[in-house]
């Protein structure tokens, strides 16, 4: 049964029950990262999230981005605003892809989860507008490094899932390892998820105690950014929730037999 949203929607974005495998911008073994093609190779390897990141175009449309130029992906000294989507989409990034926007994305594979890291202050309407022309709010979580355009997003796309900003973090790391459940539940209001890397600020985040409090304030736990099976075993075995990781082709088929013995 999925959890429901602050408006008393289920949150499809937190099915089916964990643990879940979070393709980290798509499956782009065979195509450029945060692709329609790299989401298409993640859904066709089962993946039923996918990780993606997005910055405003010079036209306010929401762009699948995860840097804020184009330096590293195409060769370009360009910022990702200074381009209308009409051109960022003329954009060779190999594999017969240019830059997508999150309507597109979002159109083009109506079932699947997105989890959406909000980049800069001026993709948040681009966001909220793209989410909602699909009908899409209970299918994402948004999160964001920054908390003010985290709250910015969601608090116009009432019941979204979202996940903790970089303010909150590392104090509901020192609460979970300290089993602190009362703090933890003020800290993380409003909060479905935590996503964050195996350490922050040097505490470890996976440890029996943390992972035990994170779940008793009905929190989820999804650790990035892990392409190692064994690291990934470890993690589920600790009672982790979700792997966000480059090879969702490595990580889908240790879920599913987790799923098959009931392990």
């Amino acid at each position: 049964m999925p959890r429901r949203g602050r408006e008393g929607d289920p949150v499809a974005y937190l099915s089916p029950a964990p643990p879940r495998v979070l393709a980290h911008r798509g499956l782009a073994l065979e195509a450029p990262e945060n692709t329609l093609l790299a989401f298409l190779h993640a859904v066709n390897a089962g993946a039923t999230h996918v990780e993606t990141d997005v910055h405003a175009s010079a036209d306010g449309v929401a762009m699948v981005s995860h840097d804020d130029d184009l330096a590293r992906v195409a060769g370009r000294e360009v910022a990702v605003r200074q381009l209308t989507a009409a051109e960022l989409r003329r954009v060779q990034l190999g594999a017969g892809q240019g830059f997508c926007s999150l309507a597109e994305a979002l159109d083009a594979f109506p079932t699947t989860r997105f989890n959406i890291d909000v980049k800069s202050a001026d993709a948040v309407p681009g966001t909220v507008k793209a989410i909602r022309d699909a009908n899409a709010t209970s299918r994402v979580l948004i999160g964001s490094f920054s908390q003010a355009r985290r709250i910015s997003t969601i608090t116009q796309l009432p019941g979204v899932a979202t996940s903790v900003s970089a303010s909150g973090a590392l104090r509901a790391v020192h609460a979970a390892r300290a089993g602190a459940t009362s703090l933890l539940a003020r800290v993380l209001a409003g909060i479905d998820a935590v996503q964050l890397p195996m350490k922050v600020a040097g505490a470890t985040v996976v440890t029996p105690r943390a992972i035990r409090t994170f779940h008793a304030v009905g929190v989820e736990v999804h650790i990035w950014t892990i392409n190692d099976p064994v690291q990934m075993e470890r993690l589920l075995d600790a009672g982790v929730d979700g792997i966000v990781t480059d090879r969702a082709d490595l990580a889908l088929p240790i879920v599913a037999a987790r799923r098959s013995t009931g392990g």
